[in-house]
């Protein structure tokens, strides 16, 4: 073995040590620390929420088998009930039936599958630094990279040996065999998960949590729209909320993907950082919750001469008493022409436009990651986006650019304080977004946000004209 230790070197991030060939032979990225980093946060809220939301179910089902119990104990001709028949009692009155047995006293046992492992760094965090970990199963279809990572499970000891399984297999394949297994499912792989979408929603449990990479980035924002479309049903813009699009497109997918088992997500944190995006969504079973997909989902209406674009949803609700019927949206949102400078309209989508976080998710996060920074590598980065994200409108799908308002106006630009203002005082809200320091997220119509702008190019050709007359005199 110490001859073998000469061809590699040791990388150490978190608790995790792995051993790189100097030859290279297995891909290892450096850069993605920020993307393992908020993994683990994020892992760790999740089996923190898993563990309180089994034990309230643990609760209302032994509340339940008491009543029950109480209800047969009081009348005259029954028998006794038993807890097996209590509990029966309760799942016909509608109680979840739990298929994982977990005791009040344990911790909940959360198994995570990365597609394509390579060195299996990020298996190792996860077996290392998450408690409450049972076991991590990390598969790969490139033969050296599965010999790299189950070296680098010897290479950690005794905890990753008894926690770390590494599979020459095709990830899809293995997702498709092992139906609702696994509490999360980590898809990342080097460019579009597309291809693992479908067999992903199947392998996760109910409640379970689906985190998702995407790095081809060229393809969401609209450089191939084509190839967008055909990957994950769904045509992008060229504005410069592309980013968040790439975001939205993505959630869109995986609920299209979702709904075919009868499933649907929900959005707990949704990230756009260096060359990827990264969500991470749970999944759940209803065939009646899933009846309002068409609610959260929007076509983008992009003007081709200015920065006006607005959302059309696909669907509508409309009660009549008790009753809630689900019809197509209404349309057209937006004339043929842009009413702001007279130019056509682009059209892409669908897209998510439901919230792409749960606020109190990313404070709970948030909180854990500074409670513990010593633990991160890359504390400043992920708490700084967290922070951000914490401040985000939740409910405002895309964003303006204020540079591009004035470079489509042709003036100077008047300071976010002043903008911010100028929206707040018209009675609506604003904030920044983590995807871009210069992007605006408002509820303000764009009317509003037009005449706004011509209000700062009236001020501004008023004191050029005072300039001119001071001069003058």
């Amino acid at each position: 073995m110490a001859e073998d230790l000469q061809d590699y070197t040791v990388i150490k991030e978190g608790e995790a040590e792995i051993l790189m060939n100097v030859k290279n032979q297995v891909f290892f990225n450096k850069a993605q620390v920020n993307n393992r980093d908020l993994s683990i946060a994020v892992l760790r809220t999740f089996v923190s929420k898993r563990q309180e939301e089994h034990g309230a179910m643990l609760s209302k089902r032994k509340k339940s088998a008491e009543k029950a119990s109480e209800k047969d104990a009081s009348g005259p001709a029954v028998e006794e009930a038993s807890t097996e028949s209590a509990l029966d009692n309760g799942k016909s009155n509608g109680e979840c039936e739990v298929h994982e047995e977990i005791s009040q006293d344990e911790p909940c046992s959360v198994s995570e599958e990365p597609a394509l492992s390579a060195s299996g760094l990020r298996a190792l965090r996860y077996a290392r630094e998450v408690e409450g970990i049972g076991k991590v199963v990390a598969l790969d279809n490139d033969k050296a990279s599965v010999e790299a990572c189950q070296k680098n499970i010897k290479f950690n000891g005794s905890v990753a040996i008894s926690k770390v399984e590494s599979h020459l297999a095709d990830a899809r394949v293995y997702m498709l065999t092992h139906p609702k297994e696994f509490d999360v499912v980590d898809l990342d792989p080097y460019g579009s998960p597309s291809v693992f979408l479908d067999s992903a929603v199947q392998s996760v449990v109910d409640g379970g949590m689906l985190m998702c990479t995407a790095t081809d980035m060229a393809v969401l924002c609209g450089g191939n729209g084509e190839v967008c479309y055909s990957k994950y049903g769904s045509y992008p813009l060229r504005g410069k909320y592309c980013h968040e699009m790439a975001l939205r497109i993505l959630l869109a997918s995986i609920e299209s993907h979702a709904n075919r088992y009868k499933r649907y997500i929900v959005p707990v944190l949704s990230v756009q950082m260096n060359f990827y995006v990264r969500v991470f969504v749970r999944v759940y079973t209803s065939a009646s919750a899933m009846k309002n997909t068409p609610l959260k989902l929007s076509y983008v209406y992009q003007c081709i001469g200015c920065d006006s674009y607005h959302l059309q949803p696909i669907g509508r609700t409309m009660s009549k008493g008790s009753s809630v019927r689900y019809l197509p949206g209404f349309g057209p949102i937006v004339p043929q022409e842009c009413s702001d400078c007279g130019k056509k309209y682009n059209m892409g989508g669908p897209i998510w436009s439901a919230p792409i976080h749960d606020q109190e998710w990313v404070t709970s996060v948030l909180e854990g990651v500074k409670s513990m920074k010593d633990q991160y590598p890359a504390y400043d980065r992920i708490s700084a986006v967290l922070t951000t994200i914490s401040e985000e409108l939740p409910d405002v799908p895309l964003f303006l650019s204020l540079h591009n308002l004035c470079a489509t106006l042709k003036c100077t630009s008047p300071s976010a304080v002043i903008f911010r203002s100028a929206v707040i005082n018209a009675g609506y809200r604003i904030s920044g977004t983590h995807v871009n320091p210069l992007g605006l997220k408002s509820d303000a119509p764009m009317d509003v946000i037009w005449d706004i702008m011509r209000c700062w190019v009236a001020v501004c050709l008023s004191v050029l004209h005072l300039f001119l007359l001071w001069d003058m005199v």
